[in-house]
């Protein structure tokens, strides 16, 4: 019995003619990009010019005066990371411990003796790669705040102002979730953060390689991708900046990549990363056709086998190729072995969040009672889903729950 994966937003199968570009990278037998002797400028000059087009793809533009740049890094989660990390400590902030400070209760209130820290904004449905770093600038005395999102999951924009101050030095809200497919309103909120002279950075891992980015056109200060969730390599990933950014490393051993992120650069990886990017450019719009239409023809099957599930974001703007469904009644762990043993590959949700008790801090910040939070799973497609497969599916999904309802 084969397998049917329905896991793509955790990893996408390499498509061959990446793989067979990266061949042809590692038969030239590159140099370090870093070295200044002429083989070390061969591998540097198809570095940079992987780099330049991947940036222009995305729009982002590397050769104006005003040049934005894109670092390369080990996948999405070190790119969130350096985004939030470094972008806050260019910034700057240390709190005056209260301990230190000279205190006269009568005269001055408990709350005025400690400094006031600087601040960082995030979404409730972020990435474990943003909520962490986060949480650890929390514990290093920053103040953090959550922006709430609607039952469908959505960050309202009218919502961040009130929490916008003189502090803040950074909002960090992701792009497509990684559990629903649901998009936020990132032009908007980006907008807001402009005028307040505040950084705004979106965690856009699941989103590049399904819809169109325009990194520009968005006004965001920062943005973060990785290769492998659009059929590239494992292993590389990035993260784009506006050129005013301040940013500081959050690794040392090295003066690569603007001094940015040490460590020697892979041309076959990054050439990897532009081969998937212009093979999902050139075929993006009838691929998100045909994601949307198989994740309906997906849905619309188990509704009608199945009309007690419960689509989570079904009524807001979605990534096409991800879906995220409750069964109640059902234990989605169970389901989920259940499933793997019929052959069918999905999750309960975020590969990052694996071997976790919790439940989804996503679908749990959507206001969803635990139970239907504890029934739910994320089934995601990609290039290879075949509209047979789909049908196979949901005739093993359909045959599994109906044999833990029902057991004989």
């Amino acid at each position: 019995m084969n397998t049917i994966y329905l896991d793509h937003n955790a990893t996408t199968p390499i498509r061959p003619e990446v793989v067979e570009a990266m061949v042809r990278c590692y038969a030239q037998g590159y140099a370090n990009p870093a070295s200044q002797h002429q083989p070390g400028q061969r591998a540097h000059r198809v570095l940079e010019d992987a780099r330049e087009r991947i940036a222009a793809i995305l729009g982002a533009d590397l050769t104006c005066p005003q040049a934005d740049r894109l670092i390369f890094t080990a996948g999405g989660t070190e790119a969130n990371n350096l985004a939030v990390l470094g972008i806050a400590r260019a910034r700057g902030a240390r709190r005056t411990d209260s301990k230190s400070v000279p205190r006269d209760s009568k005269t001055i209130p408990p709350q005025q003796q400690v400094e006031e820290t600087h601040q960082i904004i995030i979404s409730a449905v972020e990435h474990q790669s943003v909520i962490e770093p986060a949480e650890h600038l929390l514990d290093q005395g920053w103040r953090l705040d959550t922006l709430s999102v609607t039952p469908d999951g959505v960050v309202r924009p009218e919502n961040l102002p009130p929490l916008v101050g003189e502090q803040t030095r950074l909002v960090s809200v992701i792009w497509g979730n990684h559990e629903t497919g649901v998009i936020q309103p990132i032009a908007q909120l980006a907008q807001i953060c402009n005028r307040a002279g505040v950084f705004f950075h979106t965690d856009a891992v699941q989103t590049v390689g399904k819809i169109p980015v325009d990194f520009r056109s968005t006004g965001a200060a920062a943005m973060s991708l990785a290769a492998h969730k659009f059929h590239g390599p494992l292993g590389i990933g990035a993260l784009i900046l506006r050129h005013d950014v301040p940013i500081a490393p959050i690794q040392f051993g090295g003066h690569h990549q603007f001094g940015i992120r040490p460590g020697t650069e892979s041309a076959a990886l990054a050439v990897g990363m532009l081969t998937a990017l212009e093979l999902w450019q050139n075929q993006q719009d009838s691929h998100r056709k045909n994601m949307e239409s198989l994740r309906r023809r997906f849905e619309d099957g188990l509704k009608a086998a199945i009309p007690e599930i419960i689509i989570h974001g079904a009524s807001a703007d979605r990534l096409p190729q991800t879906s995220n469904i409750a069964f109640p009644g059902l234990d989605a762990q169970v389901l989920l072995l259940a499933l793997d043993v019929a052959g069918v590959a999905c999750s309960v949700g975020s590969a990052c969040s694996s071997g976790s008790t919790e439940l989804s801090p996503t679908l749990r910040a959507m206001g969803l009672p635990n139970e239907i939070v504890a029934s739910s799973l994320r089934f995601s497609l990609g290039w290879t889903t075949t509209q047979a497969e789909i049908d196979e599916a949901l005739f093993r999904i359909i045959r599994v729950c109906s044999e833990i309802r029902n057991p004989t």
